[in-house]
């Protein structure tokens, strides 16, 4: 039997963010409605809770970004991996234990002719992003990576 992928949750948004925006939302509908219309301060109060409860919503939502961004570096580990095997023949595996993110979507820049010299460089060598930006040559630049 095949192994199950883990649920993943975030705690800030999945624990904290969502059951907290959910009550406050249901709350201040449920007691702004019951004095809505009234020229009152606590008409006034409700409401603005009200507001608040959406500006949280509107944060939750925006949250929902920092996943894209996780899955745009997944993406760009699989492209320097697949054309690291397209130029040299060989497994990027041993060479990305010792790169970190930034080393590799910074390789990501390279062209094809020099990135197999350059990610075992900056793997040996230990080179920052700035280090590996400044040895290539052959810059391929993304225009969609966000």
């Amino acid at each position: 039997m095949a192994a199950k992928n883990p649920v993943r949750y975030y705690p800030l948004h999945h624990f904290v963010l969502l059951p907290l925006t959910l009550v406050m939302v249901i709350y201040t509908i449920r007691r702004y409605v019951g004095v809505a219309g009234d020229d009152s301060e606590i008409s006034r109060l409700w409401f603005s809770l009200a507001a608040v409860t959406l500006f949280f919503f509107v944060a939750l939502v925006m949250l929902r970004q920092h996943y894209a961004l996780i899955l745009q570096d997944r993406i760009a580990r699989v492209e320097v991996r697949q054309r690291y095997f397209e130029v040299s023949g060989q497994r990027f595996a041993e060479l990305e234990k010792n790169l970190t993110l930034k080393q590799i979507l910074t390789l990501r820049l390279a062209g094809d002719q020099e990135l197999p010299a350059l990610a075992q460089a900056a793997a040996r060598e230990k080179l920052s992003p700035q280090d590996i930006q400044a040895r290539i040559n052959d810059f391929q630049f993304d225009p969609m990576r966000v």
